[in-house]
């Protein structure tokens, strides 16, 4: 089932809206199905057009959108999504006071490879959590240092957009110990 949305400025309750000033895209989550840029930025009515394929099972995905300098930035739940440096901000302040879960990994390491699977299988598991995954390749690189990025993988829990949790390692138990405390937090 694919669900196709057409944000408006109207439809979103908002403080200092300001129009979007360029065509780039938002970084997207596999399953976004959209082809070009998603949001549409010769009308300033539309703050963003989006398709995403709901995986059969869930029934509700939810879906948060915010404004900045890249598009629109666009969260949702029960997938996993791969961010940059230009939209890791954006997404978390656009999931407002759900736990975060980011996962900071390298295409060459092992462990990270390990882990893959088994955070996307937490992104199914926990649906009131937003996991996001970043490549801390050369592109990334100052945001990764921003975060304080000693090994990979590392994972950062965020909550209302601050650091509260760290696991180092491709430490499964820890991992989903650590989404609990902050959940329950």
């Amino acid at each position: 089932m694919a669900l196709r949305l057409a944000l408006s400025a109207s439809s979103i309750r908002t403080q200092n809206f300001m129009p979007c000033s360029t065509t780039q895209p938002a970084a997207s989550p596999p399953s976004v199905a959209a082809p070009g840029p998603r949001t549409d930025c010769s009308s300033p009515k539309y703050i963003a057009s989006v398709s995403l394929n709901v995986p059969s099972g869930i029934t509700r995905k939810e879906i948060h959108v915010a404004r900045c300098s890249v598009g629109a930035a666009v969260v949702a739940v029960g997938q996993v999504t791969e961010v940059g440096k230009d939209t890791f901000w954006p997404i978390v302040e656009a999931a407002g006071e759900k736990t975060v879960v980011l996962d900071m990994y390298t295409q060459w390491c092992g462990p990270c490879k390990i882990m893959a699977p088994k955070f996307q299988e937490l992104s199914e598991k926990y649906l009131d959590v937003v996991f996001l995954k970043l490549d801390c390749n050369q592109e990334n690189k100052p945001l990764a240092k921003e975060l304080g990025i000693r090994v990979v993988p590392t994972f950062k829990i965020l909550k209302e957009g601050k650091i509260v949790k760290e696991v180092t390692g491709a430490k499964f138990d820890d991992l989903v110990a650590a989404i609990d405390a902050v959940r329950s937090s």
